[in-house]
């Protein structure tokens, strides 16, 4: 399958400045081809506000983000491979996501044979309970096919 970061990305990206926050992106700022100002990278990260009203030309592909911005007064073009960027996130209050690492290969394009739709899903402490016993009782019982766990968050 292809990777879902880019996917996520997008979405996250317009529901956040849907409701009127400020995105950012925290970035590794120490994956290949990243290029990004060295002078505000901390620690090997860098958080980059992404709001349209900070950036020009962003561009957000499957490979890639893109955009032009200005720091400390000089503007400069932002290239950020997909797989640098670690998480999304609302400014105002945290809402967000951090990204799971995905495989080198799931970067490369391959055809997609299934096409359910995902959901983003958030487990509650009760979930992950429920998801305990449930597993337990799964490998007492091979075979027995037991539904989701995961619910829908609207």
């Amino acid at each position: 399958m292809t990777a879902k970061r880019p996917y996520l990305l997008r979405s996250l990206y317009e529901w956040i400045v849907d409701n009127q926050l400020t995105p950012h992106i925290v970035v590794n700022a120490e994956v290949p081809h990243c290029k990004v100002p060295l002078q505000f990278v901390k620690e090997g990260q860098i958080i980059l506000n992404i709001a349209p009203a900070a950036v020009g030309a962003l561009q957000m592909t499957n490979s890639d983000v893109q955009f032009n911005a200005r720091f400390g007064g000089k503007s400069q073009q932002v290239y950020v491979p997909i797989a640098a960027v670690v998480a999304i996130y609302a400014r105002e209050n945290g809402a967000g996501t951090i990204f799971e690492e995905e495989s080198a290969l799931s970067y490369e394009q391959a055809p997609v044979e299934d096409t359910q739709p995902m959901a983003l899903v958030e487990e509650t402490e009760q979930d992950q309970d429920k998801k305990s016993v449930s597993t337990k009782k799964s490998a007492k019982k091979p075979g027995k096919a037991k539904g989701s766990h995961l619910k829908v968050v609207k």
